[in-house]
């Protein structure tokens, strides 16, 4: 469907149904832009790997802790 027969099918209507065409446009468009909203991709589970390195003491009681833990 062309822009044009649409539009000449506009203009045949009374003005009762343009303004409801006129809100159904406005709903179909807000679902729209929060259709895109939804699809927002979120970062999969394991995508950091590799990028955080652990000392190789970190299970090791802290000195700090010494007395505590007598």
């Amino acid at each position: 469907m062309s822009d044009l027969s649409l539009y000449l099918k506009i203009t045949e209507l009374p003005n009762s149904i343009k303004a409801e065409i006129l809100h159904y446009m406005d709903f179909l468009l807000t679902k729209r832009i929060i259709t895109k909203k939804k699809s927002i991709k979120h970062p999969k589970a394991g995508c950091m790997k590799g990028t955080f390195k652990m000392s190789h003491d970190f299970d090791e009681p802290l000195d700090d802790f010494k007395e505590y833990m007598e």
